[in-house]
Formats: structure tokens, sequence, C-alpha cells
């Protein structure tokens, strides 16, 4: 999911306008709508910690790199297996999953 769609979707959850939503992060209406729409795509760092807090959610979620629920146990439990790995190996590991994900891309 985009910044934008999630960042709409939190904001209509919380029967916020662009506005509120606008004043809360000290920020143009204008500018949250453009994110909301997609055309801007790279909010600053500063703006999206702003978002964040005001919605009371963290960044990696609402840029949409948060691990689904469902997921996290498995996560977790990759993580382990992967920490004590030499940094060697977890660039290999990375490689074989990126490949893995272009590979299920294609089909």
């Amino acid at each position: 999911m985009s910044i934008g769609s999630e960042l709409k979707k939190l904001r209509i959850k919380k029967k916020e306008s662009l506005q509120d939503v606008a004043d809360a992060v000290k920020a143009s209406k204008a500018h949250i709508w453009d994110i909301e729409r997609g055309a801007s795509r790279n909010p600053t760092m500063d703006l999206l910690d702003r978002l964040a807090t005001h919605f009371g959610v963290s960044v990696s979620y609402l840029v949409g790199e948060e691990p689904p629920k469902a997921m996290y146990n498995e996560l977790v439990a990759l993580y382990r297996d992967l920490k004590d790995l030499s940094a060697s190996d977890r660039s290999t590991i990375r490689d074989l999953a990126k490949r893995l994900g272009e590979k299920n891309s294609d089909k």
C-alpha cells in the first residue's frame, strides 16, 4: 500500500479533513492532498514522523514496511536464524530473496 493511500485511510478512519491533518502536523493542506493522491511520493522524514505520531502509528507502518501481524512470529524466528550469520552470508540470502521475489513477480 502506498503512503498516500495509507494516509487517506487513517485520515478517514479518524474522521478528519485534509485541513485538520495539515494543521495537526504543521503542513499545508495542499501538501497533504498531494501525498494522498500520489503527486508527492517522498515526504520528508520529519513530516512522516509527525504524521505517524498524529495517527498513533509507526513510520514503518505508514510507509507500508511493517510486517503484517500474521507474519510477525515467522519473521522473528527468521531473524533469530539470521542474526548470527556473517555480513557476507546475510548478503547472499538477501540476494537470493530478491531473485525469488523477481521470479514470483514474473508469474
